[in-house]
């Protein structure tokens, strides 16, 4: 029971910062973040917290939940740390835009479980 609890708060952290990048990416265009270090570099962050929450996540949660590709999100995350001089810029704006929608709706469907 109290690691569904920490999950609960992890998936809320997730959601809390896929929010962030919706808020950060605002009625910008896509292309017109990269040009804006600081709007960059926190939406960066925001995916380094995702994927660490989404690692500190339960290894049943994670396998109960298969069709969020939780490898990938944290994944991502090792690389942006660890590889942070090799970042493709449009590779997070492709996230922003393909990957970031389908979370977001799994998120919030796993949280409604929860509750």
């Amino acid at each position: 029971m109290r690691e569904q609890i920490r999950d609960k708060g992890r998936l809320e952290h997730i959601l809390e910062c896929v929010n962030n990048i919706y808020e950060f990416v605002g009625d910008f265009e896509l292309s017109q973040i990269l040009d804006d270090k600081v709007r960059y570099f926190a939406i960066v962050y925001q995916l380094v917290v995702i994927g660490e929450a989404s690692n500190l996540l339960t290894t049943d949660f994670r396998d109960s939940h298969g069709e969020t590709p939780w490898r990938d999100i944290i994944s991502m995350r090792n690389f942006i740390v660890h590889g942070y001089n090799l970042v493709d810029k449009n590779e997070v704006l492709q996230v922003i835009e393909d990957d970031l929608p389908v979370l977001k709706a799994q998120i919030e469907q796993y949280l409604s479980e929860i509750e």
